[in-house]
């Protein structure tokens, strides 16, 4: 125990560096990406900013055409060169503050890189230390046990030569091995060192290029201004000069305002051809734009498919590491329990009785939610309820022994299955037909339905379900074709225009369907997405009413209802799909009691007993 609590000891000393610095790491990231939101975000907002004093500026050069006055020109050109003005301080202030962004990262840069060095350094410390401490624990052990063993053995040292200079091979093996592993493990984290050095350095140098390229554009982006105001301000002064002489040009005016009226006639006319390339610029854009979103998003179902595949890996993943650590804690747990056995039968002469723990049958984790039954086995025990008048008493003993279904009369659906199963035979293999007349008739008709849900992709209860769901929906919609026909293909019940005339009023009680055609698709009622027969159930006819007694189906309808339910299932659904490949979660809330219970199978008082046995044979 002291042995193993130095070597925890030494372990930990060493593991806290690398959980100090993974914090660091961890918290310079999370500073970063906030400082990096908060440099987008008022880059954006200055950029907008910026725009909008812009537009301001230019829109009031339209106005400079329509004065007349030299003062109030001589004003507006003042105020314009001060908010131009206004607007290069800001972008000198952003661009200073950039680049003391930058010189603030390039020292957090070398503090940290510095700090790693020192982290390496103790590491490496703590390491040699930590050895040197071992193996002088190691040698004062052995030293010890020599001397017990010469002082209480020595009659049997001779005999006991051999076994000893093994036992001493082995050691030195194992100190050996445990040298070889901790020098790898030393190499293992200084390649992870530098590879963590390795990321920084790339962050930091693409980080600082990120920077100096938006430092460049709002440079180019000041020289733009710069420009635009100085032929702007030529602008002004030629307008200037052209309204002083306005005064001395009374005479020609008319001439004048024909020109310009020409001239904007013209302006109007480049103005709507420059109206319609934009318009067609635009529309191009804008399909382009939806062929981008349609990669995107076949790119992000792609994305979806993968996270559900390591999903399901990293499921297994677990299940093959918690058996190996469950197979090694329990053959821990036996030889605890036999060398217990040991002591009480054979040094205290005491009855042993194994104990029986909760725990010591479980194989695999906690918590995995259960398979789902196969949907012939559920038929099976559908297919056991006994009908008919003279059969009332085995009938209850079958029922008893069902599974009560999910909303459905367990007759209803023994008799539809029975029209599946007569109906649907041509979806038997004929290599299956002639083996299935020589087994008995209960057996014959599972296979038969085996084969059955195979050809209709129906593996699991839930799709049995949906099928028996889709039978009564298919009813309570009033599809039926019509309750009359040849003997013994219509399943008669008297309860059923009773239901329908007070299911629905006069006028629109159920019709049927001749031709076939104009038959409703219940998956019509399935547009929200709602996958599985709990959800399903919310939306059914019977839903408000409960378990209702057997309804009737005509033989020739089954066909018709079968092909409406493979074209529903075959519809692209795709909430319903990933509600399907949801991976379930497993309940870890007992994980730990599992293995503090496996860990503590000998109880505090037998471990006092143990203590006080081996002090009094010491004695002895």
């Amino acid at each position: 125990q002291k042995l193993t609590k130095l070597l925890f000891d030494g372990t930990q000393l060493v593991t806290d560096i690398q959980v100090a610095a993974d914090l660091r790491e961890t918290q310079r990231r999370a500073e970063g990406a906030e400082l990096k939101l908060q440099r987008v975000k008022k880059l954006e907002d200055e950029a907008k900013s910026s725009t909008q004093k812009l537009k301001e500026i230019t829109s009031k050069w339209a106005l400079a055409k329509e004065m007349e006055i030299p003062q109030e020109l001589w004003q507006l050109l003042n105020q314009q060169q001060e908010q131009c003005t206004l607007l290069l301080e800001e972008k000198n202030k952003l661009i200073s503050h950039l680049k003391q962004e930058l010189k603030n990262k390039d020292e957090q840069y070398m503090e940290a890189i510095k700090k790693q060095s020192e982290d390496i350094h103790l590491l490496l410390e703590r390491m040699e230390e930590q050895t040197r401490f071992m193996l002088k624990t190691y040698r004062h052990k052995l030293l010890q046990i020599e001397k017990a063993f010469e002082l209480e053995r020595r009659q049997l040292l001779d005999s006991n030569r051999k076994k000893w200079d093994k036992a001493i091979q082995a050691h030195n093996t194992q100190q050996l091995e445990y040298l070889h592993a901790r020098m790898r493990k030393v190499k293992e984290i200084e390649k992870q060192l530098s590879q963590l050095q390795a990321q920084d350095e790339e962050e930091y140098n693409s980080m600082k290029i990120q920077l100096e390229s938006d430092v460049q554009n709002l440079e180019k982006q000041l020289q733009q201004v710069k420009a635009i105001y100085q032929l702007n301000q030529e602008k002004l002064e030629y307008n200037l000069l052209v309204l002083k002489k306005q005064d001395e040009e009374n005479m020609i005016l008319k001439s004048k305002q024909k020109r310009k009226i020409n001239r904007l006639h013209s302006l109007l006319n480049n103005l709507r051809t420059k109206l319609a390339n934009q318009e067609k610029q635009f529309g191009e854009e804008k399909q382009s734009l939806a062929a981008y979103c349609e990669s995107i998003r076949a790119h992000y179902k792609a994305v979806q498919r993968r996270m559900r595949h390591f999903a399901a890996v990293e499921a297994e993943k677990f299940l093959g590491v918690w058996l190996m650590n469950e197979k090694e804690a329990k053959g821990l747990m036996r030889k605890a329990l036999d060398a217990d056995r040991i002591i009480h039968t054979q040094l205290l002469g005491l009855p042993w009785q194994e104990p029986h723990h909760w725990f010591l049958n479980n194989v695999g984790p906690l918590g995995c939610p259960k398979e789902k039954r196969m949907a012939t086995e559920l038929a099976a025990e559908i297919l056991t309820v006994e009908s008919g008048e003279g059969r009332k008493g085995s009938t209850g003993k079958a029922e008893d022994r069902v599974t009560p279904l999910r909303n459905v009369d367990k007759k209803t659906a023994k008799r539809i299955l029975e029209l599946v199963r007569d109906e649907s035979g041509f979806l038997v293999a004929s290599n299956w037909l002639k083996p299935l007349q020589t087994l008995k008739r209960h057996k014959s008709t599972l296979m038969k339905l085996d084969s059955i849900f195979a050809a209709l992709k129906i593996d699991s209860e839930d799709d049995l379900y949906q099928l028996l769901d889709f039978f009564l929906k298919y009813k309570a919609q009033g599809m039926t074709l019509s309750q009359v026909g040849p003997p013994g293909y219509i399943i008669e019940v008297p309860w059923v225009q009773e239901r329908e005339s007070r299911t629905y009023p006069e006028g629109k009680a159920s019709q049927d369907s001749p031709g076939g055609e104009d038959v409703m698709d219940p998956a019509e009622d399935r547009e929200e997405g709602e996958s599985g027969w709990q959800k399903d159930k919310l939306k059914s006819p019977w839903s408000s009413l409960g378990t209702l007694p057997p309804l009737s189906f005509h033989a020739d309808d089954v066909l018709k209802i079968l092909k409406a339910f493979v074209r529903d299932r075959n519809k692209p659904r795709e909430k319903c799909g990933s509600a399907k490949k949801a991976l379930q979660v497993r309940d870890s809330s007992k994980d730990g009691e599992y293995w503090e219970a496996l860990a503590h199978v000998i109880p505090e008082p037998t471990l006092k007993l143990w203590d006080a046995l081996a002090a009094a044979l010491e004695g002895y």
